[in-house]
């Protein structure tokens, strides 16, 4: 579908019919090249500002975060030197640990609304330049993003380096900002299950145990709803300017 034709469907730009009336002549005539190039300006840099927004609050979401994590570690170190990791320790733990594994949560979740609307921004600001590239095809080597808005384009524009093989991939996974929240909320589920069971008095190896129980389960239900998060972005687009093949 080109550019043309997409704005003749919506009755912008397309050729008067012989019942239409004066108004409809007037309002097709109005609406230039120029305009429809100002009109598609303004929305690029409206989902420009947007993705940076989305950007500040994710870095801002992550540094509370691991500010009140630092502040929670800092006074458990205080009260253990004045409890002798008593019990008055345990019951602080258990007091302040599952407020910051809220927070860690609440942030982990966050972040993946903040990448499904960056992933949006990034599929309108493609779209908006393959336009750019139907009004003015002789640019297309000047482009350094893409002007496809499938995965590979969106890949592309967000600066993901192609190639690479499995290892490659998986380091990107793990030095991503989610994934360090998601492993600092499955070590905080897991330490708090852990001093769980020493208030309770359980054994050293039942204490371990429960330990890395709570650690597997927190990381796989993160995993769970990130790949549930993921698959219905795949499932619910539609690329209108895929990738050419080859």
């Amino acid at each position: 579908m080109s550019f043309e034709r997409s704005f003749a469907g919506m009755g912008i730009g397309a050729e008067p019919g012989p019942n239409a009336s004066p108004a409809d002549v007037g309002h097709s005539d109005a609406v230039t090249p120029g305009m429809r190039l100002q009109i598609l300006s303004t929305e690029h840099w409206s989902l420009l500002a947007s993705r940076s927004l989305a950007w500040n609050e994710s870095f801002s979401r992550a540094g509370m975060f691991l500010t009140t994590l630092t502040g929670a570690i800092v006074a458990l170190a205080l009260v253990a030197q004045a409890s002798a990791f008593g019990e008055g320790f345990t019951l602080f733990a258990l007091v302040i640990l599952p407020v910051v594994l809220f927070i860690g949560v609440a942030t982990s979740i966050r972040l993946g609304a903040l990448n499904y609307h960056e992933a949006m921004c990034v599929i309108g600001m493609n779209r908006i330049r393959a336009a750019y590239l139907e009004l003015a095809p002789d640019l297309e080597r000047y482009f350094v993003m893409s002007a496809h808005d499938d995965f590979r384009g969106i890949g592309i524009t967000m600066g993901v380096q192609p190639g690479g093989g499995r290892l490659f991939w998986i380091a990107q996974m793990l030095a991503g900002t989610p994934t360090v929240v998601t492993i600092l909320n499955s070590v905080l589920a897991g330490v708090i299950a852990a001093v769980a069971a020493l208030r309770v008095g359980a054994g050293t190896s039942a204490i371990l145990g429960v330990g890395v129980l709570g650690f597997v389960v927190a990381a796989l239900l993160q995993g769970w709803y990130v790949r549930r998060g993921v698959a219905r972005l795949q499932a619910g687009h539609h690329p209108l300017f895929p990738t050419p093949e080859g």
